[in-house]
């Protein structure tokens, strides 16, 4: 077998680069676009209060966008997460407003219901085969017209101070900064060194078993210019009002589907699933079974993103999330997740999300039309699936 050694001397950077597109093609866009709307919005971009709005305004979608990834590499499609997102947040403005029900046990109910929404449909796309396409698109106009229902016609609110500030709080500074918070400057540090820390461990663990490693000064390069955007990015936000408190909520959540569908068991069965269903099958694996999880996951991820969504705007409205699985499925393609299943990560989504949300942020800044907006990331999501169908053909 190669070494890993021998592996590293057969190319530089670049050449790894090419040999990875679908890894590191999407990061590197998303610089590129960052860099691009920074130079075209003249500076605003970066600015701390428009890199908080952009955080806050793409929490639900980043959040939903996992759940989707699993559904999407699996081999299926959930076009039910926007309805769905409505619907609870309708829910928890019924339950915290009208009723008087505490946030805490409104929250756990709206999740527990989201789990049994994604059951619902899971079922009939696992056990009876009905293609997802067919009933998630049946749940999208249920659910739409059931949020029609609860809320009246209406919209209700507002919700109680302590809910809204899963979405609109932040994390507090222990050392009372008054031009910087020092807390969130110091656990945007300590991410970053926990991020080279895995790294080199993950590189280390790779290079024991014979496995590919990068070039080292690649390595070395990437990770540098990675840790160093987050410590200056936390830094930019920390110089306003600091961490949001949902960006922990999305970094615990990616952390744990990054450990969950590289690291254990089920996240790798759920890539076999998508890859081949039927060589999985045969392998002993409980493909039903598998597929039906994914969609209880996906409905609770889709009810966190409606109880986020709802607490931003202090408010559930009947039409609260219109047009969300289009953003959610276009994040997970856009970070390089493969139409026909079986090929995704999490940091592609997140960064596809990503993607969206800069795009959407910097040309409204721009004072691009909305219409010229949905033509533009239509184009972008096109281009996306070209270029997989063009790796997946070569």
């Amino acid at each position: 077998m190669e070494t890993t050694s021998s592996i590293e001397k057969t190319g530089g950077g670049l050449a790894f680069i090419k040999s990875h597109m679908r890894e590191y093609g999407m990061l590197i866009s998303l610089v590129v676009i960052m860099l691009f709307f920074q130079v075209m919005t003249n500076g605003a971009l970066f600015l701390p209060l428009n890199l908080t709005n952009l955080v806050l305004q793409n929490s639900y979608i980043l959040v939903m966008a996992l759940g989707m990834l699993l559904v999407i590499v699996a081999g299926h499609i959930d076009l039910s997460v926007g309805s769905v997102c409505g619907f609870i947040g309708a829910v928890a403005a019924v339950l915290m407003v009208e009723y008087n029900m505490h946030y805490v046990l409104a929250t756990m109910i709206c999740l527990v219901l989201g789990g049994v929404i994604g059951a619902a449909q899971g079922y009939w796309v696992a056990y009876y085969k009905i293609p997802s396409f067919i009933v998630t698109l049946a749940g999208m106009l249920v659910f739409k017209g059931l949020a029609l229902g609860v809320l009246q016609g209406q919209s209700v609110g507002p919700f109680p101070p302590e809910f809204q500030l899963l979405s609109t709080g932040f994390i507090p500074d222990v050392f009372q900064g008054e031009t910087l918070r020092v807390t969130s400057l110091i656990a945007g540090v300590a991410m970053a060194c926990g991020l080279i820390y895995v790294k080199i461990r993950g590189r280390a663990d790779r290079a024991r078993h014979g496995m590919e490693n990068e070039p080292f000064g690649f390595f070395l390069a990437m990770n540098l210019v990675f840790a160093a955007m987050i410590v200056g990015f936390s830094y930019l936000l920390a110089s306003y009002k600091g961490l949001p408190n949902v960006l922990i909520v999305m970094l615990v959540l990616m952390l744990i589907y990054d450990f969950g569908t590289t690291q254990t068991t089920v996240g790798r069965r759920i890539y076999a699933l998508g890859g081949n269903e039927k060589a999985a099958r045969l392998s002993g694996i409980k493909t039903e079974r598998l597929t039906f999880l994914t969609f209880v996951n996906m409905g609770v991820l889709a009810a966190l993103a409606g109880l986020i969504f709802a607490a931003r705007l202090n408010t559930a409205t009947p039409k609260a999330g219109a047009g969300f699985e289009l953003d959610v499925i276009a994040a997970c393609f856009i970070g390089g997740a493969s139409a026909s299943g079986g090929v995704g990560r999490v940091l592609g989504a997140i960064i596809g999300g990503f993607i969206m949300g800069v795009m959407n942020n910097g040309m409204s800044i721009m004072g691009i039309g909305i219409e010229y907006q949905q033509v533009i990331k239509g184009l972008v999501l096109l281009a996306a699936v070209c270029v997989d169908v063009y790796n997946k053909n070569k």
